[in-house]
Parts: structure tokens; C-alpha cells; sequence
């Protein structure tokens, strides 16, 4: 039987990426959360692994998630600042590795953070690095890896320069942006972290890794720019302090003040790697540039593949979803609208699936027609093409200006716009189970390219509200009522 590893952080960026990645290099898997064990349910791994609900703030909960385990993953920090959020993950730290050496673990691996200890670090990056020193002075033999920003569809330093870059024309360029930096591609990151498992040797090492290109922040988002094709005007402004600028993100991205200020705080101490040790251990890795990085996290974004986000492990421990959400990940702006729906998930599927064609967008289909007109008038595919059929949908198929992009038989379809837009948009609907009803989920989604494409969304928007929700509204009640006369028949 193989080897039963242990997952912290599973709701998180890395650590939701982290484990499917395990099971398929053949390990089982035990999931370990605070709480809400059924966050992970909609994960497309969640029946392939173990889940315990588990605090590292609470000692006595750890003997039953570490039962039977040979190696596990610490993927806890916080990334806010404060002396309270210090003293929480020192004491995190020193449980979760006495609890490790009461089970007798093989093996501790660890995520922390580059810069040179013996240099004035962030408080953020010398807690990091203090992390890992906690964990090493119990008995488990401690893999550390210590890396920079990681660059990937979702994380929090990719969603930083994205945001300033694609919002913002003109750019400010602070002093702390001129330091030198080495940032990885979180699918090497995913690399090392699964293949130390069969490196005994990576044992009691603390591993120094980065991506192929040594650049900086301002360079980064120079990058970034060249890339998506936008023309960016970058004025140096030296007196911008790692606080102030955090301000300016807060207002300018996604990312909240308590957030960013670390990571900018950060910014201030160089993190590149020194040594060769990373390279030793695993010459089968190759690490990939920061340009090839950031092509493939915006391939993933246009793909509409949806992945774990920066704020996953935050959202989820907020409670039961609200009906409305509105958020920016992975640079898109999301809407997201749930209804209870008294049908089966078999009703709610064939309502939201037999839309379009003859049976148009209710109930505002004069809005679609005005869309599909003026679509039409600028050489877009309009709403003449209707549908191949009326209840069933297959990947491919063409419905109005949409072509369905992914289909799950009674739980998910994903429609792409194929209309004339400065970005890409999809609309997606979900059903799931929720006791003696079903959850509908609807979930627009759309991706601006540069600033055009934001004030597009951001003008439309005040439509979206009526539009969306009594659409939803109008799935529900037609699957409500095909559920009564489906009874009613039987």
C-alpha cells in the first residue's frame, strides 16, 4: 500500500494544486481543515482522499490527523501583518511539529520564503524563515523550501502585477520595485514540493529555489505588458514607501492593504538564490523562465480553466456563501449567484441546459436581441445561430453567441462568448447536492484586456443585476415546476 501523506492548507492556493498532484504520482492523500470539511466536496479529487478536520491551534485535535501518516506538508503562514498573526503561527508551528514527533513522522516539508537571513528582513519573510526554524527544533527531519513570488493563475503576487498592469496606463515606479528578484512558476513549485517525497536525501535541507530569470518588480510588470500586447508608461517615483504603495494597490487591485503590505515589505530585501543545492537534488527539474510563466497563467486564464486562487483558504472560512458575490481572481471579475432550488439536480440541469434557441434568455430576451444586434453590427456572430438541439447539449455546439466549451451530464455547463468583446466571457451554471434540495450556482465571468476592457464591464454592470438574478431566478422556478409536473405524471 503506498504512503499515506498529510496536506495542510488544503483549501489554499498551493496546497488545493498540491494534492491532486500527489494522487497522481500514486500517494494517498489526507486532507487536513480548520473547518467545513465540505468546502473540499466540489473539488474534482474530494472522493479520492481522506479529509480531517483538524486546528493547528488546537493540540488535541492533531493525534487523529496524523494516525497512520509517513510524511506531511506544512502549507500555514499567514500573510497578514501584525504581532498577533507572528505569535499565532510561531505557536502553529511548534504544535503541529510536536504532534508530528508524538506520531513519528519520516518527513516534514515545508514552503518558506527566500531572502538572506543575516540581512534586515521584512517581518513577513523573518517570519517565514523563523517558521521553518520552529519546525526544526522537534525530531521530524524538516525538507525547507524557500522560494520568492510564485507566478501562476490565481496567486497573490501574479494577481498584483496583473491588476496594476492592466488597469493602469500610466505606472508608478517606487524605488523597492528597482530590487532584484527571482520568481517560480508554481507548476515547479508543484514539482519539488512532490518529488522530495522520494529524496531522503532532501532530508534536514533547507533548498533554495527559483524560476530561470533574475529580474525585478518593475521588470515583471514590463513584462507582463509586452506580453498582453499593452503599451505602459512607467514614472519613477522614489519617495513611495512599501506602506504607501500597499495603499495603492488596496485601491487599484484585488489585493486588501493587509495583504499587500507584506509582500511589499518584502519586495525591499532581494530574494534570488544562492548555491546550487536545489539543482543537486533534483537536476530532473528544470525551472522555466518568468516570461514562459506568465504565458502559461494567462493560457490558463483564457482557457476559463478555473483553478485554486490566493484567497481560497480566506473565503473559506468565512461560512455558508452569500447569494451574491462579486469578486476579481485570476484576473477576472467574477458575479456569482447561488438559489436553493426545491427540484432535483436532474431538473435543475435540463432548465439552465435547455436555454437559448427557441427558447431565448428569459426573462429579459429583448436585452440578448439588442446585444445580438449590436454584435451583429460590428461583425459578430449575433444571435441568428440558435441551437443544433433543443434540450441537448454537447462540447462544441453552438448556442446563439455562445459555444458550449465544457458539459458534466446533470451538474455543469460552460458557455464562451463569442461575441465581439475587449477580453473573454463565459457563463457558467452548476447544480449541487444541498440536503433535500439542490444548489444552483451561476457564475458570469469575464476576462478585460487593458483598461477598454474594464470600462466596458464596469458600464454594464448596473444591468447585470436585474439580468442575471432573474435569470437565475426564472432557472429555478422552471425546474421547480418540471420537478411537480414530473411527480404529478409519475
Amino acid at each position: 500500500m503506498s504512503d499515506l501523506i498529510l496536506v495542510t492548507g488544503a483549501t489554499g492556493y498551493i496546497g488545493g494544486r498540491l494534492i491532486p498532484r500527489l494522487l497522481a504520482a500514486g500517494y494517498r492523500v489526507r486532507a487536513m481543515v480548520r473547518r467545513d470539511p465540505e468546502r473540499l466536496f466540489n473539488q474534482p479529487w474530494a472522493r479520492q482522499i481522506e479529509i480531517v478536520v483538524a486546528d493547528v491551534l488546537e493540540p488535541e485535535s492533531l493525534a487523529n490527523a496524523f494516525a497512520d501518516v509517513t510524511a506531511a506538508y506544512y502549507l500555514i503562514h499567514s500573510m497578514r501583518a501584525g504581532d498577533e498573526f507572528r505569535v499565532r503561527d510561531r505557536q502553529a508551528a511548534c504544535n503541529f511539529a510536536r504532534a508530528a514527533e508524538q506520531a513519528g513522522l519520516e518527513r516534514l516539508i515545508y514552503l518558506g520564503g527566500l531572502g538572506q537571513s543575516d540581512t534586515d528582513l521584512s517581518h513577513h519573510l523573518a517570519s517565514r524563515q523563523e517558521t521553518g526554524e520552529l519546525l526544526r527544533q522537534f525530531a521530524t527531519p524538516v525538507t525547507e523550501f524557500r522560494a520568492a513570488v510564485v507566478v501562476g493563475s490565481g496567486s497573490v503576487s501574479f494577481e498584483m502585477v496583473r491588476s496594476l498592469t492592466e488597469r493602469l496606463p500610466v505606472m508608478i515606479h517606487p524605488r523597492w520595485a528597482d530590487t532584484r528578484i527571482q520568481p517560480i512558476a508554481i507548476r515547479d513549485v508543484l514539482a519539488y514540493l512532490v518529488l522530495t517525497l522520494a529524496k531522503p536525501e532532501s532530508a534536514d535541507k533547507i533548498i533554495e529555489i527559483g524560476g530561470a530569470t533574475v529580474t525585478t518588480y518593475g521588470d515583471m510588470m514590463r513584462t507582463y505588458a509586452k506580453i498582453r500586447g499593452l503599451k505602459r508608461w512607467i514614472i519613477r517615483v522614489p519617495l513611495l514607501t512599501p506602506r504607501l504603495s500597499s495603499y495603492w494597490v488596496h485601491w487599484t487591485t484585488p489585493i486588501p492593504a493587509s495583504f499587500a503590505q507584506p509582500l511589499i515589505e518584502g519586495a525591499r530585501n532581494e530574494t534570488i538564490v544562492h548555491g546550487d543545492l536545489a539543482q543537486q537534488l533534483y537536476p530532473e527539474i528544470r525551472p522555466i523562465t518568468y516570461e514562459y510563466a506568465v504565458e502559461r497563467a494567462l493560457a490558463k486564464v483564457d482557457s476559463g480553466n478555473i483553478d485554486t486562487i490566493w484567497n481560497d483558504a480566506v473565503a473559506s472560512s468565512q461560512g455558508d456563501s452569500p447569494p451574491f458575490t462579486f469578486t476579481e481572481e485570476q484576473g477576472m471579475l467574477i458575479e456569482r449567484r447561488e438559489r436553493r432550488v426545491a427540484a432535483s439536480p436532474q431538473s435543475v440541469f435540463a432548465a439552465f441546459s435547455g436555454l437559448g434557441g427557441e427558447r431565448g434568455w428569459p426573462p429579459y430576451q429583448w436585452l440578448w436581441v439588442l446585444r445580438g444586434w449590436l454584435d451583429r453590427a460590428v461583425g459578430g456572430v449575433g444571435l441568428r445561430r440558435g441551437r443544433r438541439h433543443p434540450d441537448e447539449l454537447w462540447v462544441g455546439d453552438a448556442v446563439d453567441f455562445w459555444r458550449v466549451e465544457a458539459v458534466e451530464p446533470d451538474h455543469m455547463v460552460r458557455l464562451r462568448a463569442e461575441m465581439k468583446l475587449p477580453g473573454n466571457a463565459w457563463l457558467q451554471f452548476e447544480t449541487m447536492h444541498s440536503g433535500d434540495d439542490t444548489k444552483l450556482v451561476q457564475t458570469a465571468y469575464f476576462a478585460p484586456k487593458g483598461l477598454l476592457g474594464y470600462l466596458y464591464w464596469y458600464a454594464l454592470y448596473p444591468m447585470h443585476g436585474p439580468i442575471f438574478s432573474r435569470m437565475i431566478d426564472y432557472v429555478a422556478t422552471t425546474a421547480e415546476n418540471q420537478g411537480i409536473s414530473t411527480v404529478a405524471a409519475g
